[in-house]
């Protein structure tokens, strides 16, 4: 008699044990492909509202840039500081300007850091005197339309103008051309250029 069994023959578990393995395949697959689109998607989120935020923390200049020299006839006549009016630009977000980075290059100076004052940045004091590179400090010298002033603080927030008081060093002498970089901890920097007249006045804008 025929034998109808074969050993080649393909049977119910086996099949079913190569579908489980098909199945099993299939879903670490897709998961994968799912995981990588929701990192993808998460990564391109976070560059959207890194983006937003970038944009939305911005300073911009409020009017003329304004230098004041202490000896403005002596024989080497320089800017003793410089004031400077800032505001947020339009839908901009409140900036704390204590986590401000400000920098100053004139060729014959160069300061990566100018720092602020030991008591704060809303504290002025000795600010305008006479001062070595090395001494160079920034401060808030004023608030217009202050939305806080009653308890002061270092947020720059919209409707609001500071004028910061920027210390110069010896070098800022007549038809020098200076540089001043204000960096905030988040937004684009906002880069100042300008160049010391010729004859100088105990207060002046300078271009």
């Amino acid at each position: 008699m025929k034998n109808i069994y074969s050993e080649d023959a393909f049977t119910g578990l086996e099949a079913a044990i190569v579908l489980i393995a098909f199945v099993v395949v299939a879903a670490v697959f897709s998961y994968v492909l799912l995981g990588a689109g929701f990192f993808t998607s998460q990564t391109a989120q976070a560059t959207v509202h890194t983006g937003v935020s970038q944009a939305s923390s911005s300073l911009e200049i409020v009017g003329n840039v304004i230098g004041i020299s202490n000896s403005p006839t002596a024989a080497n006549a320089r800017l003793t500081y410089t004031n400077i009016s800032l505001a947020l630009t339009a839908g901009g977000t409140p900036m704390d300007l204590s986590q401000m980075v400000i920098s100053y290059n004139d060729g014959a100076s160069r300061n990566p850091s100018v720092a602020n004052n030991t008591a704060g940045i809303n504290t002025c004091t000795n600010v305008f005197d006479d001062r070595t590179l090395a001494q160079q400090l920034w401060c808030v010298s004023q608030k217009i339309n202050d939305l806080n002033p009653a308890s002061p603080n270092d947020l720059l927030e919209p409707n609001e103008i500071w004028v910061i008081t920027i210390g110069l060093p010896p070098t800022a002498t007549v038809n020098q051309k200076i540089n001043i970089n204000l960096q905030p901890a988040v937004g684009a920097v906002l880069p100042i250029t300008r160049t010391i007249p010729g004859g100088l006045n105990t207060v002046q804008a300078i271009y």
